[in-house]
């Protein structure tokens, strides 16, 4: 039995990114004054098809994929943060006296909630948070509502549990990117302050595109993009199966003709769809450039594919690794972790939770 009495801070939590092709986890300890260290992580594949949409169709593969990242992980912790897609989360600012208690605050955002959700309320779980002061009025505040279907939410924390895990936090996958990138921006000049940021996170489907200005998210979109298209041309072009051309996508081992073929394609077709993403960016609001772009996700890790991307572009392009600055564990393999890094980005942000 262990006693904390002296133990002023949460309890760490492994982050546990849920996406389409893979589970990812993120274990961290705290390593003195603001500073983290990486205990360990693990990613475990997802069978084709077991999250479509962002939903979880099939509860028994991802609890097994769950399941497996657990014991690649190599914990005793089993208490874990959790994060929904943002498409799956409505989310609103609303702005509210500063002087209401909590629960006057609370029957305020369920009147706002009624306003804008599709759904009756009884279906939905729903948050909030004091954003902080309102820009232009002393007396009031600026507060972030978020809500989503309960069957959404009870899809996931189901997956945990029949894999034996606790979930302790839920939260949503842009806020969790948002607080890895904190991380991040310490390696941008100026720490990321007064500029604009473009945090590009390629999945295996989707391109999810998070704009920081000043540090702080202003736009998010969504482009059907991702790493399953190289994938699906590594398949049709050898003949292998989804898992085969899966493992010899990270691994190697195919043809000479792949490089020239396949990847550089598929290399210029991402670095076209990052170019897109940043040309509606700019004409769609009133900020009409870009300072600095970060990849993050699988694709993030082909070799000099920032370099691609920052010609096209004409932006200054690094690779996600939130772990630059860490301190390592002794179950942490250096080389690997550069790999991996820019595919756990969401995985870290969810881990941060549970360290003080």
């Amino acid at each position: 039995m262990k006693f904390d009495f002296f133990n002023e801070s949460t309890p760490p939590l492994i982050g546990v990114d849920i996406s389409t092709s893979a589970v990812k986890m993120v274990e961290l300890s705290t390593a003195g004054k603001g500073s983290y260290r990486l205990e360990g992580y693990s990613i475990a594949a997802i069978p084709k098809d077991a999250i479509v949409d962002g939903n979880v169709s099939g509860l028994e593969q991802v609890s097994d994929a769950v399941k497996l990242a657990w014991k690649l992980l190599g914990t005793r912790e089993k208490r874990t943060a959790l994060a929904l897609p943002s498409a799956a989360v409505i989310t609103k600012k609303v702005l509210m006296s500063a002087g209401l208690r909590e629960i006057d605050m609370e029957s305020q955002v369920e009147a706002e909630a009624n306003q804008y959700i599709p759904f009756p309320l009884e279906e939905v779980n729903i948050d909030f948070q004091i954003i902080g002061p309102a820009p232009n009025n002393v007396d009031e505040v600026e507060v972030l509502i978020a809500a989503a279907r309960k069957e959404k939410i009870e899809d996931r924390v189901a997956a945990a549990e029949d894999a034996g895990l606790k979930v302790t936090v839920m939260d949503v996958d842009t806020y969790a990117t948002e607080a890895a990138y904190s991380l991040i921006a310490n390696q941008l000049p100026n720490a990321g302050k007064d500029q604009t940021v473009m945090i590009v996170d390629v999945g295996a489907v989707m391109m999810h595109i998070n704009v920081l200005h000043n540090n702080v998210s202003i736009y998010t979109r969504e482009q059907a993009f991702g790493g399953g298209q190289l994938t699906q041309e590594i398949q049709r072009r050898f003949g292998l199966s989804m898992e085969e051309a899966e493992i010899a996508k990270r691994k190697g081992g195919l043809p000479d003709s792949y490089e020239s073929e396949v990847l550089q394609p598929f290399m210029q077709s991402l670095s076209t769809e990052v170019a897109r993403a940043l040309q509606f960016f700019t004409s769609s609001t009133q900020y009409n450039r870009v300072d600095h772009m970060v990849l993050a996700g699988g694709c993030a890790a082909i070799p000099a594919i920032e370099v691609m991307v920052q010609d096209r572009t004409q932006v200054n392009t690094i690779v996600a690794n939130p772990f630059q600055s860490m301190s390592l564990g002794s179950r942490v393999k250096q080389q690997q972790v550069a790999i991996d890094a820019p595919a756990l980005i969401i995985a870290c942000g969810l881990a941060m939770r549970g360290v003080d």
